[in-house]
């Protein structure tokens, strides 16, 4: 059995706390490692390698930092397919998923490279008589970084590359499910030239989270999961002084207008529901079928849903693989019982899906579920599974005030052919991301990520300039440097 390590100050460290959890192999159901659970002095220890390493990594010319990521940036494109079987072996993703997971990680890592322009400074010259002002942004300190099972790569790459690039040090708790991407993205950093202590990374449970959020020398925490952890995050972290951001769950809505491509809208809705066996925060997991389109929508996403390839790894011909683990996948099957209990017409059911050759694999085949109702628990709460839900509205109208009703604002599209109805959807929807004819409106790296309500907590979003101001905090310098002696003033200063 392979056992996992911390890595603190540049080297694998054992797990000291005798507490570990297993690591699956989701399309078998084996365990294929261990994983250790750090206890609060494990993570004072990688807090510590992290604080000892800053000072000199924030002296460290932004454009050496640039440089060292543009070498993590190449090793990671050579060694990307690498990570990418890794993530399916413990998450179940299809490999192909996984790449697609990888290049938008990339992705992040490249709009880094950019910091000494990020960085770029104001200047004002003569804001009053012989006087000049200048305003510069500086890194916060020791930072960290809690993430999700589903995306093990891309989301610690949404954090570590800006935070690490403005000159902050950082401390990354993966999700225990699946943590041997966090080490193998040390590695690739490690061989890129990055000073020890730097990027550390701890595993563990709550104990972990806990003592990262309390900790004194910990100045910021990112966090991607569900709602209540994230609000738990936030209240925890702000309530000990940091700053947060806490990206929370999602319910995200496609909206299918009478005149929209018919074949385009399925496929988008296929893949953005079913797609990494819908695990996804972007996962579009309800269709508003608008009017009169709703029957031959169902049917058509009925038909396409029966036809959906199941595989596994590197099956060039799989579309969605396994769920990450028996618990979840249990928990998704609760979900589609409480369906069928509550009135909705399930139109495919896929809990009886068993892959040959596999069968003590985590595998759900597609739900889809018609004549949805908001009241329903299937449409209140995020499901992380393949499940679609229909709800049908008579009018676009109707349509935005049920997506503008949810507690959950995290992404929403509309396929339609009319400018006029894509125009007031984006301008009229309380949602923080939104998409035109695109299923999964998720923003460049060089742009931000979040959404609003309950989908997120705290003031900045991740990536883009979001994270770059997220990261550091801003300093301004006014300064004057006079020939003759000044006499005290005791107004105001004004601008002479």
């Amino acid at each position: 059995m392979h056992i996992l390590s911390h890595y603190i100050d540049g080297q694998p460290v054992q797990g000291q706390s005798g507490r570990f959890g297993d690591v699956f192999h989701p399309a078998s159901g084996e365990v294929v490692a261990r994983v250790p659970l750090a206890r609060p002095e494990e993570v004072d220890e990688a807090v510590a390698a992290a604080r000892a390493a800053f000072p000199a990594w924030a002296a460290t010319p932004p454009l050496k930092r640039a440089r060292i990521l543009f070498r993590f940036k190449a090793l990671l494109e050579a060694r990307q397919r690498d990570l990418a079987r890794l993530i399916s072996s413990e998450h179940g993703k299809v490999v192909s998923d996984a790449l697609g997971e990888v290049t938008r990680g990339l992705e992040v890592a490249e709009f880094a490279c950019g910091i000494p322009q990020l960085l770029k400074g104001e200047f004002t010259e003569e804001v009053g008589s012989g006087i000049d002002s200048h305003a510069l942004r500086q890194p916060l300190g020791v930072v960290a970084g809690i993430t999700p099972f589903n995306f093990p790569a891309m989301v610690p790459m949404w954090m570590f590359p800006v935070a690490i690039a403005c000159g902050n040090t950082f401390v990354l708790k993966p999700s225990e499910r699946d943590p041997s991407a966090a080490l193998f993205l040390a590695d690739l950093l490690k061989e890129a030239g990055l000073p020890n202590g730097v990027f550390n990374v701890v595993h563990g449970d709550k104990v972990a989270v806990d003592a990262l959020l309390v900790h004194p020398d910990v100045a910021a925490v990112s966090f991607v999961g569900s709602t209540p952890i994230a609000r738990y995050i936030y209240e925890t972290g702000a309530r000990h002084g940091k700053r947060v951001q806490a990206l929370g769950g999602a319910k995200n809505h496609l909206v299918v207008m009478p005149d929209a491509d018919l074949d385009q809208a399925v496929e988008a809705l296929m893949g953005a529901a079913y797609g990494s066996a819908g695990e996804r925060c972007m996962a579009i997991s309800v269709a508003v079928a608008v009017g009169d389109v709703a029957d031959r929508l169902v049917e058509r996403l009925a038909e396409r849903a029966r036809q959906l390839k199941i595989g596994i790894g590197d099956d060039p011909a799989a579309e969605m693989g396994p769920l990450v683990t028996r618990q979840h996948r249990d928990k998704v099957v609760g979900y589609v019982e409480s369906g069928v209990r509550e009135g909705a017409r399930l139109v495919v059911d896929g809990r009886d899906y068993r892959h040959p050759g596999a069968e003590g694999g985590f595998f759900l085949g597609p739900c889809l579920f018609d004549h949805v109702q908001p009241e329903m628990t299937i449409y209140r709460e995020e499901i992380f599974g393949p499940v679609l839900a229909v709800v049908r509205v008579a009018t676009f109208q109707d349509a935005v005030e049920l997506i503008n009703r949810h507690e959950f604002a995290n992404g929403t599209s509309v396929f339609t052919r009319s400018g006029g109805i894509a125009r007031e959807f984006a301008h009229r929807i309380q949602v923080g991301m939104v998409g035109i004819n695109v299923p999964i409106p998720v923003p460049m790296a060089f742009h931000s990520f979040g959404g609003w309500k309950a989908s997120l907590f705290g003031d900045h979003h991740m990536h883009g300039p979001e994270g770059v101001r997220f990261y550091t905090r801003m300093k301004t310098i006014t300064s004057r440097w006079p020939e003759e002696r000044l006499s005290a003033e005791f107004v105001m200063p004004t601008m002479k």
